[in-house]
């Protein structure tokens, strides 16, 4: 399998990333079940013939003016280069830190580390106590032929001002929205001007969850919109 990554022509980061990650496993209850590489977790055909669904967390970055700060993937990235997403998306790895369940302090552990490494914002900036758990979302979605998402998905939002500097390895650019240009964003995608993407798992949260969760954002009553108990399957 490494030959063929090394023919295959993959970014050096992102084929160490592939391999060096264990993903966790869970069945569609969010129990856990195993373990696998990154790489094995996001071929379509494993994801088709065996099923495999693994952890995820979407980190949702607000400033003080409650903008979004949303970040356009890099070219590099095996899964959905160049699509415009949330602030952060990754896995918690199998590891202690990332496996703990009590409050979601596993996938905020996990967001915390993404965000360094890929926007480059310090711990400091983001405490783990900081994140907000608000949901859980279960989705499918191919990518290309070969790679694809399977994921059950933990939604954290944040309020903070950070320091942002992009990890270009991982992120091609990043920019601060509010709700009118998050609005203007979406009809460009969806009339395919600029080239413009999205990815399909902040598609999802956009249109099931985020604008009323906005609102809690605005008002700081985000805690109260919370319901971690409910997995939304929106496959």
């Amino acid at each position: 399998m490494a030959d063929t990554l090394l023919d295959s022509g993959m970014d050096e980061v992102q084929k160490r990333l592939m391999f060096d990650d264990e993903c966790i496993l869970v069945d569609e209850n969010d129990r856990v079940v195993g373990h696998e590489s990154k790489y094995n977790c996001h071929l379509m055909e494993n994801i088709e013939s065996k099923n495999w669904l693994h952890r995820a967390f979407s980190v949702f970055l607000f400033n003080s003016k409650y903008e979004l700060l949303l970040q356009q993937r890099s070219a590099t990235k095996v899964t959905f280069p160049l699509v415009w997403t949330n602030t952060c998306c990754s896995h918690p790895l199998y590891r202690e830190s990332e496996l703990i369940e009590e409050e979601a302090l596993g996938a905020r552990n996990a967001a915390q580390r993404k965000l360094l490494d890929e926007l480059g914002i310090p711990a400091e900036d983001v405490p783990v106590d900081q994140f907000i758990p608000l949901g859980r979302m279960l989705y499918k979605a191919p990518s290309d032929g070969k790679w694809g998402e399977h994921e059950l998905d933990y939604l954290l939002f944040i309020i903070r001002d950070v320091n942002v500097n992009p990890n270009p390895d991982e992120v091609a650019d990043v920019k601060y929205v509010n709700k009118e240009q998050l609005k203007e964003l979406l009809r460009k995608a969806d009339a395919g001007e600029e080239g413009l993407k999205l990815s399909p798992w902040f598609r999802l949260v956009v249109d099931n969850f985020l604008f009323k969760w906005w609102d809690h954002v605005e008002k700081g009553t985000l805690k109260e919109a919370a319901d971690m108990k409910t997995i939304h399957k929106l496959t």
